[in-house]
Order: C-alpha cells, then sequence, then structure tokens
C-alpha cells in the first residue's frame, strides 16, 4: 500500500474527483486526474497472475504476457508497438503473482488509439503453434538470463520456495524451467479463454483527462468487448502455521560480497486485522526503511559492520505475504556477527518496542517520500490498479495515509513481537564459493 499518498495527493489537486464505475460487461473503470501535464497513463490490470496458474503450468501467467503482444484478427504483431512509438509514447507490461498489468504513457489525444488496441488484443488473439513456440523460447532466454546466471536471484528463489510451505506463492512467476518448456498453444488458448475478459479487468487512467470522458471512450472501445463467464472466487490453498526455522545456503564463485536474508510470513493489507498491516509498513520504515533506519545507524554508522541493512514489507498481496531484512558485511566484518546485530535490533523492537517520537518521525518521513513520488503518474496508477486487483477499492486507497497517521507504538510493538519470531522464520546465505 506504500504509494496510496501519492494517489491521494494528486486526486487533491483535482478536488479529490477520483472517478470508479462499472462497465456493463463489468470492466471496473477508474479515473484519476491530473491536469498538470498533457501526459496521460492508461493501464490494464487482469485478475490473473502466477499463483492462479493450473498445477504443472508455472509461467503461463507470464508467458501470456508475452503473447498479448502478438497479432490480432484486427492488427499485425507489430502494429500497436509502432503506434506507440510513432507517438512518442511509452509502452510496457508486467506479471506478479497476483496480476498482470498492461501500460502506455501518451498525449491524450491519443487515448481512445491506445484503448482500442487494449480491447482489440483483449479478445482478438491470432495465437498459432510458431508464434507459441517463438516466445516460449524467448521466456525461456529470459529465465536463463535473468535467474539462473545471477546466484543472488538463484537463492532468492530458493528461500521464497522454501518460506511457503502450501501457498503458490512459493512457485516463481517466471515458472520452474522443467514446466516451462513444456507449455504450448493449448495451454495458451485455455488461459486466454478463461482469464482475458472485460468482468475479469479492471481500467486505470491517470492523467490530463476528465472523467466524463474517459466514461465515453471506454464504453466506445472497451464496452463493446463481450462478458465472459462469471469467474470462481480466487481461492487458494492456505498456509499452515510456521513452526520451525529454516535455512537455505548457496555457494557460488561469483559471489564477492556474502550476504543474508531473514523472511517471515506475515498478513497482507488484505488479510490483516484492522491497523496490523499499517504497522507492519510503518515497521518496516523504522527497522530499514533508509538511512535514518535503527538497522542503518546501527550497522552501518555506528558500529561500521555492514555496506547495507534494510527492511521491508510487501503488503500488496491478495493472501499473506512476507516481511524480510537483508544484510551485507563491510570489509573484514562477519557475515555472522551482521546477522546477530540485525536480529538484536527486531527483538529490541519486539520485546521495547518504539518512542512516540520516533514513531511520529517515521509516518512523516513515510508520508512524506509517498508525496513527492506524486509526479509519477504510473505511480498513482500502480497504488489504485494493484490494490483493486487483489481485493480492495478506491477508498482503501483514499482512507490509506488517514490510517497510517492512527497506528500507535504499541501497535507497531504487537505487530513485531507477534510475527518477527525467528523460530518461524526462513534465512538465506549468500556465500562466495571458498566461505561458509
Amino acid at each position: 500500500m506504500v504509494l496510496a499518498t501519492t494517489a491521494t495527493a494528486a486526486a487533491a489537486k483535482d478536488d479529490g474527483k477520483v472517478a470508479d464505475f462499472l462497465l456493463d460487461n463489468g470492466m471496473e473503470v477508474v479515473v484519476i486526474p491530473d491536469h498538470r501535464a498533457p501526459v496521460v497513463t492508461h493501464m490494464v490490470w487482469y485478475k490473473i497472475g502466477s499463483a492462479d496458474e493450473p498445477p504443472g503450468k508455472s509461467g503461463i501467467a507470464h508467458f501470456f504476457e508475452h503473447l498479448m503482444f502478438k497479432a490480432t484478427s484486427n492488427h499485425a504483431a507489430d502494429e500497436f508497438d509502432r503506434a506507440v512509438a510513432n507517438i512518442g509514447g511509452y509502452q510496457n507490461a508486467f506479471t506478479s503473482y497476483d496480476y498482470t498489468a498492461f501500460n502506455e504513457t501518451v498525449a491524450p489525444l491519443a487515448l481512445e488509439q491506445m484503448m482500442g488496441f487494449e480491447a482489440d488484443r483483449m479478445r482478438n488473439l491470432i495465437l498459432t503453434d510458431d508464434v507459441v513456440k517463438t516466445e516460449r523460447d524467448v521466456i525461456l532466454e529470459e529465465r536463463r538470463r535473468s535467474i539462473d546466471t545471477n546466484p543472488h536471484a538463484v537463492l532468492d528463489e530458493e528461500v521464497v520456495a522454501t518460506l511457503w510451505q502450501n501457498q503458490p506463492y512459493r512457485i516463481p512467476v517466471l515458472g520452474w524451467m522443467q514446466e516451462m518448456e513444456k507449455l504450448n498453444r493449448a495451454d495458451a488458448e485455455a488461459f486466454y479463454d478463461n482469464y482475458y475478459r472485460p468482468n475479469n479487468a479492471v481500467l486505470i487512467v491517470a492523467g490530463d483527462v476528465e472523467p466524463e470522458t474517459v466514461k465515453a471512450l471506454a464504453e466506445k472501445t472497451y464496452g463493446k468487448v463481450a462478458r465472459g463467464p462469471d469467474l470462481p472466487p480466487r481461492i487458494r490453498p492456505v498456509e499452515p502455521e510456521q513452526n520451525t526455522k529454516r535455512v537455505v545456503t548457496l555457494s557460488d564463485a561469483r559471489v564477492a560480497v556474502p550476504s543474508f536474508s531473514t523472511y517471515w510470513v506475515v498478513p497482507s493489507y488484505r488479510t490483516a486485522e484492522p491497523g496490523e498491516a499499517e504497522a507492519l509498513d510503518l515497521l518496516a520504515e523504522i527497522l530499514g526503511g533508509g538511512n535514518r533506519s535503527r538497522l542503518y545507524q546501527e550497522l552501518v554508522v555506528k558500529q561500521g559492520i555492514a555496506t547495507e541493512a534494510n527492511a521491508w514489507f510487501r503488503g500488496t498481496m491478495l493472501d499473506a505475504t512476507y516481511f524480510t531484512i537483508r544484510g551485507s558485511p563491510r570489509g573484514d566484518a562477519k557475515l555472522v556477527d551482521l546477522e546477530a546485530a540485525a536480529d538484536a535490533e527486531v527483538a529490541r523492537i519486539a520485546r521495547d518496542g518504539v518512542t512516540s517520537d520516533e514513531l511520529e518521525k517515521a509516518k512523516d518521513r513515510f508520508v512524506r517520500s509517498m508525496i513527492f513520488a506524486r509526479d509519477k503518474q504510473d505511480h498513482i496508477a500502480n497504488m489504485f490498479g494493484s490494490t483493486l486487483a487483489t481485493g480492495g477499492n478506491v477508498q482503501d486507497v483514499v482512507e490509506w495515509p488517514d490510517r497510517i497517521r492512527k497506528i500507535t507504538a504499541d501497535q507497531v510493538k504487537a505487530v513485531a513481537a507477534r510475527y518477527l519470531v525467528f523460530d518461524h522464520s526462513t534465512t538465506g546465505y549468500l556465500f562466495p564459493e571458498t566461505e561458509n
């Protein structure tokens, strides 16, 4: 939820007029007016990610993201790309555990054209065996390049797979290589037919537009796409109670500096009790959110034993999520000593809590940093899109800063004591090949 203030600040500049409506075919539309520059960001979010994939088909969500850029019955394979490039726009897409999103940043006059292209490929893709095989080779190479040749990425993947015992978040977004190699046209077509429907999508438009204009254009383009069958609830395997400490170790000759990372399963904004997720966000800020955090001040500045020490909480997830601390030693410092010092800071908060002054300063830093990010329309669109794609609503975004401001020091201490238990954690160690 960390970008909510960005969205709220931008909305305030337009008298808070964030519009939210449904098309007749079930597609939700959110409009965030921001008239400071003649630019608009247009995003379509599908409520389908890697954690929703059928067993044995890991990687199909990301694979299909790639296939969405192929030919349709109305446009050649590269026509959409060329249209965006010809007007000096920007285009991209990404897949996560819980959603897949497609976005374009263009001049407002091109918005209808972008909507037309996106609405067209929502249902009119032409998939052939050759197209599927060629793009499958692309994603296999992407996995080799981004994961298999990177020891940090290999370890992170293995730690996450160890952290989750039952939840499909344990499966990498890119997929496992042996399953990716078998993905075929039938898999792609079934995935397309099941999930790429207007009633499984959210449209976010942020920028120099008016809600009335966006609504008319959306009805003219997306509104013509037939509603799909109602999808069943996104019910996934439930993570059992975790009662063990697990360790994953990797030694690699390409590693120059060792590091550690410790993960805990914690609730997300969707699954948490009221106030818990906000308290976890502030805990991450106080513990390791920047150069004023406890980890940085104690380990980097005071003791001088770390080159980096940080913490973060990934709050916007459909199901439970994780809280992480990470560090790398400096000079002759030992990894074991760095980890012990970091663990001591976590334990100190769980035992003694945080001061009121420390908490208020953290709130100010946390909220202010989001306000400073308001110039980036994609941040605003991402905040609304990721929230709505994981079971939230517009009010969750708008009211987020007020909820942050209401968190008490006792709440921060409580989540640290309840969730950051070392006997219920998973830690990864990355070593140079000669050290462990």
